[in-house]
């Protein structure tokens, strides 16, 4: 083979290199351009997902898995029957928009936690020693975890008062608007569109458990059973048998009035008989030394004077 046969040899080897060499560089091109895209796919794909968790509310993704595990906690920390004595008081309370017994539940945990370490900061800020702080942080932790509860039953409690007041008055319009001719329930919403309050409101939702389909009779037991008041349980007694042994309404409604009027009379007389006795305290220790200073003062002064000089 002549320098010719080797020169075509060689020149055909380095042509098959070139062409390996192009299709290698080719498919390692096509392999980072595909890796390229991918990335920029799975950038995208994040990119949305973090978009969808962002477009989620606070609350949503915040708010109620943080009320869901203080829900559990609270759980674990209050006793048998203790879920079903707050069911109680909120319903006391009227059952406030958006406060059931897990809310409550989690405000307590999280009302102790609160309290515990604002009462570690403050010890730590004041420089207390070691017993005043200790109980200045479970005196704070104890409100933090027992506010809620006393908030609850002071609104129950101002609810209830509230009830008793209006009582006697939704029952007088109750028996004139039965005396004028209106059936039971016509009065009662009658009475209810007329009247504000606690009392109104319970009155509109027992017109609307009847119709729904719960009768007369099982509507105005729910109402004596959401209350704790003597005068509405001996009010919804009394309408449940009139109901049932076909009394009038009307002399039903119109005995309860004056029943009603009576016990208000009797519990304001109660009450200004213990006037005297709630301002003996503030008599002895706020009214009477201010007296003292203003009328023995001077005297005082002139004796010290004179025994000085």
């Amino acid at each position: 083979m002549g320098l010719l046969g080797f020169a075509a040899l060689a020149a055909v080897f380095f042509a098959l290199f070139v062409g390996i060499a192009s299709i290698a560089g080719l498919t390692s091109e096509r392999r980072q351009v595909g890796r390229s895209l991918e990335a920029v796919q799975a950038i995208g794909t994040a990119s949305a997902n973090m978009r969808r968790e962002v477009d989620v509310p606070f609350g949503d993704r915040v708010v109620t898995p943080l009320l869901a595990r203080l829900t559990a906690l609270g759980r674990r920390a209050s006793t048998a029957g203790r879920e079903a004595d707050l069911q109680r008081r909120l319903d006391l309370a009227g059952s406030p928009a958006g406060w059931d017994v897990d809310r409550l539940l989690a405000v307590k945990v999280l009302g102790l936690v609160v309290g515990a370490l604002f009462g570690v900061l403050l010890t730590l800020a004041l420089g207390i020693s070691l017993l005043p702080a200790v109980a200045v942080v479970l005196g704070l932790t104890s409100a933090g975890f027992w506010g809620p509860n006393l908030a609850l039953y002071q609104a129950a409690y101002n609810r209830t008062d509230r009830i008793r007041r209006d009582l006697p008055d939704a029952l007088d319009l109750l028996t004139i608007s039965v005396e004028a001719g209106l059936t039971f329930d016509s009065a009662l919403s009658q009475v209810a569109r007329n009247t504000v309050g606690p009392l109104a409101e319970e009155f509109f939702r027992v017109l609307q458990e009847m119709q729904i389909g719960l009768g007369r009779s099982e509507a105005l037991r729910a109402l004596g059973a959401r209350s704790d008041l003597p005068e509405m349980r001996g009010f919804v007694t009394a309408m449940v048998q009139a109901d049932t042994f076909g009394i009038p309404i009307a002399n039903v409604l119109r005995v309860q009035a004056k029943e009603l009027r009576v016990k208000r009379s009797q519990r304001a007389e109660e009450m200004a008989q213990k006037v005297p006795v709630k301002i003996l305290f503030p008599l002895i220790f706020c009214i009477l030394p201010a007296l003292f200073v203003v009328v023995i003062g001077p005297a005082a002064i002139s004796i010290f004077r004179n025994i000085t000089l």
